[in-house]
C-alpha cells in the first residue's frame, strides 16, 4: 500500500514541477499543461500500479490524482475556479486516456520500468521544448448578427456610444468572467477613440475607417483582465490573464434590410497564446458571441425605444 502511494505522491509532485517551469519559466499554457501531464498523471500510477500486480482501479485512482492536482492548484494560488471547471473536460479525458494507456501497456508488454521513466522524463523535455518554441496562433474572428426594427442612421448614433446595460442574466457573466457596461467616444472620425467600458477596465479603440452610418472599424490599444478569477482560498490574478488572449480589432456593420430596418453585425479579431488552441476557441468564440450579444441587443433596445420617442 506504501509504494503505490509513493507512485502517486512522486507523480503528482514531478507534474507540480514540470507545470511551474512551463509556466513560471517559460510563460506558457500549452501542450505539456492540458496534454502531456493530465495524460502522465493517469498513465505513470497506472502502469506501475498493474506492474506491480496491485488490485485497485486505476481509473477510480487517476480521477482522484486529478482531483488532488487541482486542489493543490486552488490552495497554492496558481489557478481559480473557472479556469479549471473551462478546462476540467480535456484534463479529465487526457487522465483516464493515460490510465487506460499505462494499464495496458503494463499488462501486455514487457517494458523496464527504469527505461520507461526515462522515456517519460525525455518526453517532457520535449514538449516542454516544442511549447516554449511554438508561435503565438494567426488571428480568429468571431461575428455576431442582429435585426433591428429602426433606422440606419438611428443605429449608427447607438453604436457610436451608449449608456449603461443593465446587470446581465447570463450566468457565464456572474463567474467573474468580464462583460461590457457601457460605451464613449471622444472625437469624430478616423483617430477618434472609443471606450467600450467593461468591468474590469476599458478597452482603448482608436477608430480606423469611419463609413457613417455603415461601418466602423477599430483597433484595440489597451484591454482591460478578460476576468475576475474566483478561488476559495485567496485573491489571485494568474499568468494567463495576461497576455493570453489578446483582442487586437473590430468593426460594426450596419446595412438597411427595409424601412426602419437594419441588420447590425459586430465582429472581433483576436488572438489566443493558449494550446491546444482548438479546445480554448470553443470557450473564448462562446464567450465573445456572448459579450457580443450583450452589446447588440442593447443597441437594439435603444434603437427601436428611440424610434417609439
Amino acid at each position: 500500500m506504501f509504494k503505490e502511494i509513493l507512485i502517486d505522491f512522486l507523480t503528482i509532485t514531478c507534474c507540480f514541477l514540470l507545470g511551474i517551469i512551463s509556466i513560471k519559466y517559460l510563460s506558457v499554457y500549452g501542450l505539456t499543461i492540458f496534454i502531456f501531464l493530465p495524460f502522465l498523471l493517469g498513465a505513470v500510477p497506472s502502469f506501475y500500479v498493474t506492474k506491480i500486480k496491485y488490485k485497485r482501479n486505476v481509473y477510480y485512482q487517476a480521477v482522484i490524482n486529478l482531483s488532488i492536482s487541482l486542489f493543490l492548484l486552488l490552495f497554492l494560488a496558481m489557478e481559480g475556479i473557472i479556469c479549471i471547471i473551462m478546462a476540467l473536460p480535456i484534463l479529465l479525458l487526457l487522465v483516464l486516456l493515460g490510465a487506460l494507456i499505462g494499464k495496458s501497456v503494463a499488462k501486455k508488454f514487457k517494458v523496464n520500468e527504469k527505461l520507461l521513466t526515462v522515456f517519460f522524463l525525455t518526453s517532457s523535455m520535449v514538449f516542454l521544448s516544442f511549447d516554449s518554441k511554438n508561435k503565438a496562433s494567426a488571428l480568429i474572428s468571431v461575428t455576431t448578427e442582429i435585426d433591428i426594427n429602426s433606422s440606419v442612421e438611428n443605429v449608427w448614433t447607438n453604436v457610436l456610444e451608449f449608456d449603461s446595460i443593465l446587470p446581465p442574466k447570463e450566468i457565464i457573466f456572474k463567474t467573474g468572467i468580464s462583460y461590457p457596461t457601457d460605451a464613449k467616444i471622444k472625437g469624430r472620425g478616423i483617430g477618434a477613440i472609443r471606450y467600450c467600458n467593461f468591468t474590469t477596465g476599458s478597452f482603448v479603440e482608436p477608430i480606423t475607417e469611419w463609413n457613417a452610418p455603415y461601418e466602423l472599424k477599430f483597433a484595440v490599444e489597451r484591454q482591460p483582465l478578460p476576468m475576475n478569477e474566483m478561488n476559495p482560498f485567496w485573491n489571485i490574478q494568474p499568468l494567463h490573464l495576461k497576455g493570453y488572449f489578446l483582442s487586437k480589432k473590430g468593426e460594426f456593420k450596419l446595412r438597411s434590410i427595409g424601412d426602419n430596418q437594419t441588420q447590425l453585425s459586430g465582429t472581433t479579431w483576436y488572438e489566443l497564446n493558449i494550446a491546444p488552441a482548438g479546445y480554448w476557441k470553443l470557450w473564448s468564440d462562446f464567450i465573445i458571441h456572448k459579450i457580443h450579444l450583450r452589446v447588440l441587443n442593447h443597441i437594439k433596445e435603444r434603437s427601436e425605444l428611440d424610434l417609439c420617442d
